[in-house]
């Protein structure tokens, strides 16, 4: 696996969301943030859009959860037919029994952690997962500044990834632009959430094949 490049649709045009995907032809999957104004202070969409859109793009769905009670509500994403489900630790009262019903689902389970959140937290679960996911911003909104502060928790956990074999995908989620891609990927991440950086651009999809080119190259120290 390789350098990976997730647009959030959290800063396109929702009410054209199946042609905004469309014009992210070279993406590597579609990142769809569900918020529930109760764990993030932001309400976005929920299921029934994600199970419209899981039938119209031919791009697979990272579903990314910042819900309360994800144990409840994060298994009917999966049965909606999105490749990967991410809920968050903080808000998770049985992850490793979650991640083992994504699972067998059929998706991809992922875990994420808010930035003060510490990564021994999550260091016994690494097993049980198929991606972390480590917020570059606090998790809520789209547009913030990129927190360098998580930059050595993403190389631990590349480290932590590293020695134990693990086919583990380390994503990092906010505040990813050409300005700052390149230092997540020199400190392991090598799946890449942008937003505001892709659907700010007359074209988009070009700023993806731009982020994958900058991030590769910093993962081999270019």
């Amino acid at each position: 696996m390789g350098i990976q490049i997730t647009p959030s649709v959290l800063n396109a045009d929702l009410s054209r969301l199946a042609d905004e995907v469309a014009r992210i032809p070279s993406a590597d999957w579609v990142h769809v943030d569900v918020m529930d104004n109760h764990f993030v202070p932001n309400l976005t969409l929920g299921l029934p859009v994600v199970e419209a859109l899981a039938q119209h793009s031919t791009l697979p769905i990272d579903v990314h959860l910042m819900i309360e009670d994800p144990d409840r509500w994060a298994p009917a994403y999966a049965e909606a037919g999105v490749g990967s489900v991410t809920f968050h630790l903080e808000a998770a009262a049985a992850p490793v029994r979650l991640a083992r019903e994504l699972r067998a689902q059929g998706a991809r389970a992922s875990m994420a952690l808010k930035p003060a959140t510490p990564l021994e937290a999550a260091e016994g679960m690494l097993g049980e997962l198929d991606m972390l996911l480590l917020m570059t911003v606090e998790p809520g909104f789209g547009g913030q500044k990129f927190l360098d502060l998580v930059l050595p928790k993403i190389r631990r956990a590349r480290e932590l990834v590293s020695a134990a074999g693990l086919e583990l995908w380390l994503q990092v989620d906010g505040g990813v632009s050409a300005e700052t891609v390149e230092r997540a990927a020199e400190a392991g991440a090598d799946v890449f959430v942008a937003g505001s950086a892709v659907y700010s651009a007359e074209d988009p999809d070009a700023v993806v094949r731009e982020l994958r080119d900058l991030a590769h190259a910093a993962s081999l120290g270019e």
